[in-house]
């Protein structure tokens, strides 16, 4: 490892640990030419799961754009940021331990889907209402027909 003090290449691991989160390994260096100590951190090289949309083309999954879509549908409910931390997390992990590189959006749609429902049914139908692409007042009352059957029969 190349020292970034004074570019020699004779470094030297004094400490290796793994990070917080266990996603990574950090080690301690010191340089041997001029004493610098500093930190290195060593990641799995993992491909990117790319997500296949609507119309064929294809993006990098994001977590980012999955809580953007989710606080969309929980805009002002009462729905926590631990709910919803919980629920990218569990999508998350879905997708990346799901053994696919490429993983349809509606997939990703019906995992949001499934745990909004658990938690708040607003959310759950605002979800509904973009990720099937409600086109009149039918489908959306039939949504909610099935939502209301489903709370009867538990």
């Amino acid at each position: 490892m190349k020292c970034p003090n004074c570019g020699s290449r004779d470094t030297r691991v004094v400490d290796s640990r793994p990070s917080d989160n266990f996603e990574s390994i950090r080690r301690r260096r010191v340089c041997s030419a001029c004493g610098n100590k500093f930190s290195t951190y060593e990641y799995i090289e993992t491909m990117p799961i790319m997500v296949v949309k609507k119309d064929k083309s294809r993006q990098v999954f994001s977590r980012e754009k999955l809580i953007g879509g989710i606080l969309k549908a929980c805009h002002k409910r009462p729905v926590t940021s631990s709910q919803i931390e919980g629920i990218v997390r569990d999508v998350e992990t879905a997708v990346k331990t799901s053994g696919k590189k490429e993983i349809p959006s509606v997939e990703i749609g019906r995992l949001v889907m499934e745990r909004l429902k658990d938690i708040d049914d607003i959310a759950y139908v605002r979800f509904a209402s973009v990720y099937r692409e409600f086109r009149d007042v039918e489908t959306f009352l039939a949504e909610l027909q099935e939502i209301k059957d489903s709370k009867k029969s538990e």
